[in-house]
């Protein structure tokens, strides 16, 4: 069958119910349309999806295009994706850039300049019966991008969230540890600055004292001189006390 009889048949059998179909814009339609998609059960039960009637069914779409050459050729009774009749024409048009049949077809919105000249626009498919517009590279960019951003952000706060959680333990604990410290760090600072403590070690780093050096020859002492003195007296004579080193009071003379 000729698509262009095809075209005029699903034309008068979907006028019945065109409430119940998206009818294609009269205008060109507009460049950003990734958040709607587009189905016909009964047209895909009704005909098969393959190359010769998949622009028919694309056409049914919003994203059609009514002012395309491909619709020119249709309305001359030649199939609409014929490359040899387009290349001779300029303006917009649509090809089929991929196609998998009956579950996938990409259908490729350009602008043809000549007859190897053309500059691509948009890009549709179709999958299972569902037609999409395929999002344009830089708002795919711009989708990683602004996801990547938020991610990064939100390891920052919860980072952010958890050094905070740790900085208000850490203060807890230096306060509970500055209010339990005082007694001890009293206590240890007395036993440690007691004089015995100190000597005693540094009694322990010190070497041991050297002996004392020898008398020279013919020095007499303090004691052989006193017990000298005192046999020569005939009474012995108490040694002198040290008030200081005793650590007793002086005896006052008695007059």
């Amino acid at each position: 069958m000729d698509s262009s009889l095809l075209s005029a048949a699903t034309a008068d059998t979907f006028n019945g119910n065109a409430a119940e179909q998206i009818a294609p814009p009269m205008q060109p339609p507009g460049t950003d349309m990734t958040d709607i998609c587009f189905r016909d059960q009964l047209w895909i039960n009704s005909y098969p999806l393959d190359r010769n009637y998949v622009f028919d069914y694309f056409a049914l779409s919003p994203f059609y295009d009514i002012t395309c050459n491909n619709e020119t050729l249709r309305r001359r009774s030649v199939h609409p994706l014929d490359h040899s009749h387009l290349s001779k024409m300029t303006g917009v048009e649509y090809i089929i850039a991929e196609a998998t049949e009956p579950n996938l077809f990409v259908f490729r919105k350009q602008v043809r300049d000549g007859p190897e000249k053309v500059k691509p626009m948009l890009t549709y498919y179709i999958l299972d019966g569902t037609i999409y517009q395929a999002p344009q590279l830089c708002s795919v960019f711009a989708a990683r991008v602004g996801r990547a951003v938020y991610n990064i952000s939100k390891a920052f706060s919860i980072a952010a969230s958890k050094l905070e959680t740790i900085r208000q333990v850490d203060a807890e604990n230096q306060n509970e540890s500055s209010e339990s410290k005082p007694v001890s760090e009293t206590f240890d600072l007395k036993e440690m600055k007691r004089v015995d403590v100190i000597l005693s070690s540094l009694y322990r780093k010190l070497p041991p004292a050297p002996p004392p050096p020898p008398f020279p020859e013919g020095y007499v002492g303090q004691e052989a001189l006193e017990e000298e003195i005192g046999t020569q007296v005939g009474e012995p004579q108490q040694p002198q006390i040290d008030p200081i080193i005793d650590q007793g009071p002086a005896k006052r003379m008695k007059l």
